[in-house]
């Protein structure tokens, strides 16, 4: 026990919070659900030109998010103070001190980056070689962040897996929104909106919303336990043991915790080859050299941060990463919105309220098209072509898929509180908007560019990013990649240049060359590409870091010294931990080096892969007290099983998609037999043990931490809260040998 002046246990704090989040859940699935059933139909009305469905969806639904997870804040701290007779939680003063000496470095870190950016556009002015700018700019970045690993190496345990559990809530929500925002994030939302129009919309409302589930289901209570990765929690909480039939006692709480761990691996190894892959293919493009020597090029920079700092390392890289990633989408998009003179806007830098024109302009450039032969059918920009179904089932899968990434959740075991946990959730989804709010309007403005700048123009006269992009693969002109007219004749098997004219079924622009290109096809300078490759690369790299963090430490913590030797030293455990996180990156970029042509469609594969493994085990593990280890091992098994079945039977075995539901979606079937599962199980066998019950009870108690104590008393609550953490779930056969494991990490700690 820890006494009375630590806890104070309160019932009605629980019922009041279980009513709060209830109250939020369903205003927000009424919203992502309401919304998009009415686009049709809302679509006919205007708002600043827009039509008011799509501009529903792209902007009024995530800002809504926002807005939401404002609101559950504020009334859950109240229902907080109301614990401590309206006192104030009190956090560390070393936290202030730290938010206000990195909010300095910060600021002094941005001005440098946009004087180097002006100063490249200097050197272009005066004629240095484009491939010279791009070379630069890819030295500075990877320089920096190296620089940065370097600054923050640790030879400490909580330093290197949780950034010592003292990140303030801004700085962590840019460090969640730069791990979250992936190269498939930066280079390819533009893209698929450009590509898919209103269905793309789906992607954003889930990705999006799904932090709603993370802020009021999950995170807060994963920070309140402590823990150093996801499959502890689900070991800690999923105890017990089972008798086989030849007599062998399994202690179950190992098998929930392999379970965890793969589900981990399943989805974060795709994802993580799939960001080296795009290094890979941004250091060549701009440097100019062989794509195999870009990729192992491109891990150094990762390397650097995650070898010799862990987490710390990566929180503020990633902090730095954002700060270059967000200023290289914005740039271009204002740069194209101040040129809009649509009859709504004129010369507006608020992007995402001055494409409303652009896209009315889009829908009359469809019809034109039609009828100038151009195009034989153009399928609406503005509505959907997908069936509700699909849409809302993607929507579905990518909402609990985010709220389940073991990368996304471990971000919020560096926070110094459960209240700087849900802070900080609100952040990173206030820092993801401010690209997700871009996305569409930078689509917009390459939709209406390509049709009607390319669209209907001579080959003689076709654009030169057409062939530069060719180059590479990313675009084709009549089914060929292209690098020259001569090439574009004949693809187009035309005897000359002049006489005809490129239709909308002949050019074929990849979604993953649409951001990067987008400068060159609105004829902004050179260095403002150079800008968005090193955005590109920095979302790359940042969600890399993560990824490469979050498998090499479940491999470090959760395998080796959990199942394998529970008496490894601290030193060990690093060192390990360090091995792992090189071999790890070898092997992904071994495997991204070989181009794989299915990596990049796996990456939306992680999602429901996370969802439907990791899911249900997070919330009834949290939100059931009846759930145990048996049903969590079934559920585990029979949600993430089903999915991966039906992931790799419909892409690979020549299986009929059930009910016309893309493996995109795949969750929407695993994730409700693994909830199933895990219920009926867990009420068919023994309830969890009394101590599991304790466990669970604790995670929705309030912790009192008044102004009445002092900032020594507060570290030692949160030393104790961490011991009692791992010590009170036995994680080795004897008892004993845990607390005396634990109390010996502690002095070892304290030592190094």
């Amino acid at each position: 026990m820890l006494g009375e002046k630590y806890f104070q246990l309160d019932m009605s704090y629980w019922g009041r919070s279980q009513r709060l989040v209830i109250q939020i859940l369903c205003i927000w699935a009424l919203a992502a659900y309401g919304l998009p059933a009415l686009v049709l139909e809302t679509n006919k009305m205007k708002y600043l030109g827009f039509p008011l469905g799509y501009y529903n969806c792209a902007q009024v639904i995530p800002m809504f998010f926002g807005f939401l997870l404002l609101v559950f804040n504020g009334v859950q701290e109240g229902i907080e103070a109301a614990q401590t007779d309206g006192k104030p939680a009190v956090e560390a003063a070393s936290s202030s001190a730290l938010n206000a000496m990195l909010a300095k470095v910060y600021v002094a870190y941005t001005g440098g980056f946009v004087f180097f950016v002006l100063f490249l556009g200097f050197l272009e002015a005066v004629g240095v070689p484009d491939q010279a700018i791009g070379i630069l700019f890819v030295i500075f970045t990877l320089g920096m962040y190296a620089a940065i690993g370097i600054a923050s190496r640790t030879s400490k345990r909580d330093d290197f897996y949780v950034a010592g559990r003292n990140v303030p809530p801004i700085f962590n929500g840019m460090a969640t929104a730069a791990d979250w925002m992936s190269g498939a994030s930066f280079v390819g939302m533009a893209g698929t909106l450009y590509a898919l129009g209103y269905d793309g919309l789906a992607y954003i409302i889930g990705w999006t919303g799904g932090y709603v589930l993370v802020s009021t289901v999950i995170a807060p209570y994963l920070r309140r336990f402590g823990s150093f990765t996801v499959p502890e929690f689900i070991a800690s909480r999923y105890q017990g043991t089972m008798q086989l039939p030849g007599g062998k006692v399994v202690e179950l709480s190992g098998v929930s915790r392999f379970l965890a761990t793969i589900v981990l691996l399943s989805c974060s190894f795709t994802y993580l080859t799939a960001q080296v892959y795009s290094t890979g293919v941004i250091v060549s493009r701009f440097i100019g050299i062989q794509f195999e020597v870009a990729v192992f090029s491109g891990l150094i920079g990762v390397l650097f941060c995650s070898l010799l700092g862990g987490m710390r390392a990566v929180t503020y890289t990633q902090v730095a990463q954002y700060v270059i990633l967000i200023i290289a989408y914005t740039v271009p998009a204002i740069c194209m919105s101040t040129t809009q003179d649509d009859g709504f806007n004129k010369n507006n830098p608020v992007e995402f309220l001055a494409y409303g024109g652009t896209l009315q302009a889009i829908t009359l450039r469809e019809k034109e098209m039609v009828l100038l032969g151009l195009a034989s059918k153009v399928t609406p920009y503005l509505e959907p072509k997908w069936r509700r179904v699909d849409f809302f089932a993607l929507t579905f899968c990518l909402m609990v898929g985010t709220a389940s990434l073991p990368h996304v959740l471990m971000r919020y075991f560096t926070t110094p509180s459960v209240r700087s946990a849900r802070r900080s959730v609100t952040w990173s989804l206030g820092f993801i908007l401010v690209l997700y709010m871009t996305a569409p309007a930078y689509a917009a403005f390459a939709k209406l560019e390509v049709y009607t700048n390319v669209i209907g123009t001579p080959l003689s006269v076709l654009p030169k990013w057409i062939f530069t992009y060719g180059s590479i693969g990313l675009i084709t002109v009549c089914g060929k990649a292209v690098t020259s007219v001569n090439e574009a004749i004949e693809a187009c098997a035309q005897a000359t240049s002049g006489d005809y004219l490129l239709k909308l079924k002949d050019l074929k622009i990849s979604k993953d060359a649409m951001v990067i290109a987008t400068p060159e096809i609105a004829g902004l300078p050179y260095t403002i590409a150079g800008l968005v490759s090193a955005g590109g690369l920095a979302a790359s790299l940042s969600t890399a870091d993560g990824l490469l963090l979050a498998i090499s430490n479940a491999l470090s913590h959760d395998i080796y010294f959990r199942l394998i030797d529970n008496k490894a030293s601290i030193q060990k455990r690093l060192m390990i931990s360090r091995v792992l996180l090189v071999v790890i990156a070898l092997i992904s970029a071994g495997t991204a080096a070989s181009k794989p042509a299915d990596i990049l469609s796996m990456v939306a594969w992680a999602f429901s892969l996370a969802a439907s493994g990791n899911f249900p085990a997070l919330c009834l593990g949290i939100w059931w007290r009846r759930a145990n280890a048996q049903g969590a091992i079934a559920g585990q098994i029979c949600g993430w099983g089903l999915t991966l079945a039906y992931l790799l039977g419909t892409r690979y075995g020549g299986w009929e998609l059930w009910g016309g539901i893309s493996n995109v979606a795949a969750a929407v079937f695993g994730l409700p037999v693994g909830f199933a599962a895990n219920i009926i199980v867990s009420l068919l066998t023994a309830p969890p043990p009394a101590n599991v019950l304790a466990m669970v009870d604790s995670l929705r108690d309030f912790k009192v931490t008044g102004e009445d104590l002092t900032a020594e008393e507060l570290e030692d609550i949160k030393e104790k809260e961490e011991a009692l953490a791992r010590t009170q779930v036995p994680e080795v056969p004897n008892t004993a040998e845990a607390t005396a494991q634990a109390t010996s990490e502690f002095t070892a700690e304290a030592s190094i």
